[in-house]
């Protein structure tokens, strides 16, 4: 690859990708991606082991979006296998549908008990909604308010601490609001227009999204090295905004997972992809990858445990959505402002929020689209 690097991109997950990919296509210009780690797609990253077992290294990655453009553009890079992902959730000796449906109530409560929850739900928000179960819980209608405090004691509330180390209402109503309550009997996890898997990995795309003559790919590689050897190339930084800063208005706070791995016999030892453990000791939920990523051979069970973020230790998977850490943010937001025109921050980690892996994909396209196209 002959001539300058005219960009540095750090981080080569989701949103760090289609930026190098859209500056190398779009904007002809040389770009070079960079990653700490020894493999690209970020925690997206799957690989089969030694004895063929498809494995998300990072936990289950379920694909779906929206929109038509991310899909387009994606199918750039892969075929897909149509998935649709399907949860339950663990009370008592019970397995529920998650999120919780006019089914659900059936699986729940006695007959006329579920009859009478499932008219108010309806008459109060009509069949086919949606509803959070913070506004649940605000219903004046007695038996919609009492079943939201059921959900809230035996699904959510166990559930968000052991995620967040926190209480729900220290939360952004965002979180919850990721969970709503369905007023149908839909059992779809995601409600997304497109759900499906690449057909070949998460690995194998990423691999054809950078395949271009103008991009060159570093993997472990720390920032701060490539940053040195070619000082003039704009940045579009992915990593934690407050790493980039040398933490310099304090850390702010990140949630990390660790992931144990087990194994069974043939596919589908659980009856869907994912089910969820509220009153379980320290771990979340567990995930049956055969549904995910089709393998017939063996079951691969991902169980997650949530735990705090500490720096060179594990990694930061979540930023913690709550008022304390948006005012900790502001001063780096102000700060990088500031190099707008040289560095631009983006992604999970960078922008600090909560984004699927097609958010993040919208969120470099628009990037390339609106900015860097303007300072190129």
């Amino acid at each position: 690859m002959s001539g300058a690097v005219r960009w540095l991109v750090a981080g080569a997950g989701f949103t760090g990708a289609v930026v190098a990919e859209r500056i190398a296509r779009t904007l002809d210009q040389r770009v070079l991606i960079v990653d700490r780690r020894d493999h690209l797609g970020g925690n997206a990253y799957d690989f089969s082991d030694a004895d063929g077992n498809v494995i998300h290294k990072y936990g289950p990655h379920i694909f779906h979006t929206g929109s038509d453009r991310i899909w387009e553009y994606l199918s750039q890079f892969t075929d897909w296998r149509p998935y649709v992902h399907r949860t339950m959730v663990a009370i008592g000796d019970r397995l529920v549908t998650l999120p919780f449906n006019l089914d659900s109530l059936q699986q729940v409560f006695p007959g006329p008990a579920a009859d009478r929850i499932s008219a108010a739900l309806v008459a109060d928000h009509g069949f086919g909604t949606r509803v959070t179960i913070g506004k649940l819980l605000d219903s004046p209608n007695p038996a919609i308010a009492e079943f939201a405090r059921f959900l809230h004691e035996n699904v959510y509330l166990n559930y968000v601490r052991k995620q967040w180390d926190l209480k729900p209402e220290e939360l952004s109503p965002s979180v919850l609001a990721r969970l709503p309550v369905s007023i149908s009997h839909d059992d779809r996890y995601f409600q997304s227009r497109h759900q499906a898997m690449p057909a070949g990995g998460y690995a194998a795309l990423f691999e054809r999204m950078l395949a271009h003559p103008r991009i060159e790919i570093a993997l472990n590689t720390e920032f701060a090295d490539a940053r040195a050897r070619h000082p003039s190339a704009k940045v579009v930084y992915t990593g934690p905004i407050d790493a980039y800063f040398d933490h310099r208005h304090g850390e702010l706070p990140y949630r990390s997972v660790r992931f144990d791995l087990s194994f069974a016999a043939g596919e589908k030892s659980q009856p869907v992809g994912t089910i969820s453990y509220p009153g379980a000791d320290g771990y979340t939920r567990v995930t049956d990858l055969s549904h995910i990523t089709g393998q017939t051979s063996r079951s691969v069970l991902v169980k997650e445990f949530p735990e705090a973020y500490a720096r060179g230790r594990n990694e930061p998977f979540y930023p913690v959505p709550t008022p304390q850490s948006a005012e900790m943010l502001r001063p780096y937001v102000e700060a990088a402002g500031k190099l707008r025109g040289k560095v631009w921050f983006a992604g999970r980690l960078g922008d600090y929020a909560y984004y699927n892996m097609d958010q993040a994909c919208g969120r470099a396209m628009a990037l390339v689209d609106k900015e860097l196209a303007g300072a190129a």
